[in-house]
């Protein structure tokens, strides 16, 4: 009896743990900080997209600092970069929800694990972009947060993996920190607003919530011409 008392009480706690973050992720997602207000010109505009799985930051090339164009994979063509952070393996080997598997997932919550920045380039704007106003020193924060998540090495040049990308159009550099339940891609994006002074949530490891406060473009653009990579 003491026994099965004990597997009881192992099986309530391995479900609770997950359960319990959940809400408190929901609580939080919808808690949002940092108001619309201000005497500041907002002339500049960013975006937020996402894969379904990973929540990324756009922005134009023209507002990008050269310290964080510097280093990068791009040609005359690219005019958006896009910019997201998140662990290691989940990135290079769940690059959609179909390719999750529970140890990708396990390892990416609940062991500390190395980071990468995934950078996507566009030659025009997506119709399901959400775009976001910004004033220059927002812009300029926003550059500084993504610059310093870069890992550089000995002598200060960010480090690309040379073919990993998803297709002809993105790369994968070397980051800084580590990933955790608590430090995910999506909380990643949304401690870049915080940081900024941009409306954003309290915390969250979703990618809904950001979404939500910041509506989706209903502008029509053109269609990318993105050529897929085999992945053999």
């Amino acid at each position: 009896m003491i026994v099965i008392r004990k597997i009881v009480k192992w099986i309530f706690l391995f479900v609770s743990i997950p359960v319990a973050y959940l809400l408190v992720s929901l609580i939080l997602t919808i808690i949002p900080v940092n108001s619309e207000t201000g005497n500041s010109e907002k002339n500049k505009s960013i975006y937020l997209n996402s894969n379904g799985v990973h929540l990324n930051i756009i922005i134009p090339k023209d507002q990008i600092d050269s310290n964080l164009l510097a280093g990068l994979e791009y040609d005359q063509h690219d005019q958006y970069f896009s910019f997201g952070w998140g662990d290691r393996n989940f990135y290079l080997e769940t690059p959609a929800w179909g390719d999750l598997t529970f140890k990708n997932a396990f390892v990416a919550l609940f062991l500390k694990s190395p980071t990468l920045i995934h950078l996507t380039r566009y030659s025009t704007t997506r119709e399901d972009w959400a775009e976001i106003k910004v004033d220059q020193d927002q812009l300029k924060k926003i550059n500084q947060y993504i610059f310093d998540s870069f890992y550089t090495n000995s002598n200060n040049r960010k480090v690309l993996l040379l073919n990993k990308g998803y297709s002809n159009n993105d790369d994968f550099y070397e980051a800084l920190g580590s990933y955790s339940y608590y430090k995910t891609c999506n909380s990643w994006v949304n401690t870049t607003l915080k940081n900024a002074g941009i409306k954003a949530c309290l915390w969250t490891p979703f990618e809904f919530g950001l979404l939500g406060m910041h509506k989706k473009r209903k502008t029509t653009p053109d269609k990318p011409d993105i050529k897929i990579k085999s992945l053999n």
